[in-house]
């Protein structure tokens, strides 16, 4: 009996990386958007830099590409410059496309759970395709997308046991109402994370 080769993985052509970074990065961006419209938070180092938005006064975008810099230096020894060339890329979209989206979209009157919900869909989802064309969304998920590829532990744990602490650090700014909100868009992302992005699972 035969034994069949399975399909080797094909690289994603550079026009596919195009596409693919800045649509990751929208709906990244999106979800971030949604939960700062509630004062909620966010898991991971987006987490970070939005409960240091709320602190400073500062815009999300530029805490959030601030507190990213110093995880470049674990990117390039770990993962490569190919890798740390586009997580660069995708940050600096996140960080930009978080400042568009007000301009063209009035969320005031949304219900506060219901945005905590489709951010942690819209985070998870980005997330993946970012994942997917090799690069990360900075910070956390470097250390997260590296844990994957090199102990084959699976990023949506990482970034789970990460959200945690960030969580527990927001209790002094965050409402207790819109906090436990936050939580259950975070369970999502990582579930979204834990279901759709396994190692060896998809090919291409």
């Amino acid at each position: 009996m035969s034994v069949v080769d399975p399909p080797i993985a094909e690289r994603h052509a550079l026009w596919e990386d195009a596409l693919a970074l800045p649509s990751g990065a929208f709906l990244m961006s999106f979800g971030l958007f949604l939960l700062e419209q509630i004062g909620g938070v966010s898991g991971g180092l987006a987490g970070v830099a939005i409960l240091g938005s709320y602190w400073t006064g500062a815009s999300f975008g530029l805490v959030f590409f601030l507190v990213n810099l110093p995880f470049y230096w674990l990117a390039v020894r770990r993962m490569g410059w190919t890798f740390t060339i586009k997580t660069l890329i995708t940050v600096t979209l996140i960080s930009a496309l978080s400042a568009v989206h007000g301009l063209y979209l009035d969320v005031s009157s949304i219900a506060p759970l219901y945005a905590a919900i489709f951010a942690g869909l819209s985070i998870g989802v980005g997330m993946i395709m970012i994942f997917r064309h090799g690069a990360s969304a900075g910070g956390f998920g470097i250390l997260a997308a590296y844990l994957q590829e090199s102990k084959g532990i699976r990023a949506g744990y990482v970034q789970g046991a990460l959200d945690v602490l960030v969580v527990v650090a927001s209790l002094a700014l965050v409402p207790l109402d819109i906090l436990a909100y936050s939580i259950l868009g975070a369970v999502l992302l990582n579930m979204v994370l834990a279901i759709n992005h396994r190692p060896g699972r998809y090919f291409g």
